[in-house]
């Protein structure tokens, strides 16, 4: 049963994830002109996809990676480089998200880093950096002894949730930031809820429901790795199931 919530849950975390991504797109494409790498305002538009599908859904899906519970048992090497490796990729998506407002503001002269939305955005890259290179440097690194990782596996667990939480609150307020600049001098302004600001802000309630998903998916005890020695009923079943005793997991 446990199990089945589980797959059930992962199913709707990837209707969700790619309606996110899919939305953005939409959004940049239908009401600001698509996408270039030009320096104009087409170069800014990449920004919000390349923040949503890297800083959110990759990152979510780099997260979720040890509760799959084909990782409960077997070496766990091939699961840590599957979520060092989805991690860098959603590193590398965020990176050319910033160098694309950069690029953007550079080409346009205008400020960089100077709203509450970019000290977060900026804040949550930075906490990602860290952690990344603590991961792997800790816990995929062979060097690490384990008294040092059971250290620091708290710090790493808690910050994973927190960079999700903090890459929610930019883009909520990049959403919001965003609809402020485009319809400031529009027929119809933000306050009359014209289609763009209801397409906007049906996008970030999106992300505020994958995140949230996401979060409670991570906390749920009956979803994790067993620790040695602790097994919970839930991760029982899971491990002592039909199939995966034909399949000669236990």
């Amino acid at each position: 049963m446990a199990e089945g919530r589980f797959y059930l849950s992962v199913l709707a975390l990837s209707s969700l994830g790619s309606m996110c991504v899919l939305f953005t797109v939409y959004w940049m494409w239908s009401w600001h002109g698509g996408f270039a790498w030009d320096g104009s305002i087409l170069t800014f538009n990449c920004h919000p996809v390349l923040m949503v599908a890297g800083l959110v859904v990759v990152y979510s899906a780099a997260s979720l990676v040890y509760r799959l519970p084909q990782s409960w048992v077997g070496p766990k090497l091939p699961w840590k480089i599957a979520h060092a490796s989805l991690h860098l990729l959603a590193f590398i998506l965020t990176v050319l998200g910033l160098v694309a407002v950069f690029r953007y503001h550079n080409h346009q002269h205008i400020a960089n880093l100077y709203s509450l939305h970019s000290w977060l955005g900026i804040t949550t890259v930075f906490f990602f950096a860290c952690q990344w290179l603590l991961g792997f440097t800790v816990f995929l690194l062979p060097w690490a002894s384990l008294w040092l990782r059971s250290l620091l596996k708290p710090v790493h667990v808690f910050f994973g949730a927190s960079i999700l939480a903090l890459a929610m609150a930019s883009v909520i307020s990049g959403i919001n930031e965003k609809l402020f600049f485009s319809l400031k001098n529009a027929t119809r302004p933000y306050s009359s809820l014209p289609g763009e600001a209801v397409f906007a802000n049906g996008t970030g309630m999106l992300v505020v429901a994958f995140g949230l998903l996401v979060l409670y998916v991570l906390q749920a005890s009956s979803w994790k790795r067993p620790e040695v020695g602790i097994t919970t009923e839930g991760q029982v079943r899971a491990l002592v199931s039909p199939a995966r005793l034909g399949e000669g997991w236990v």
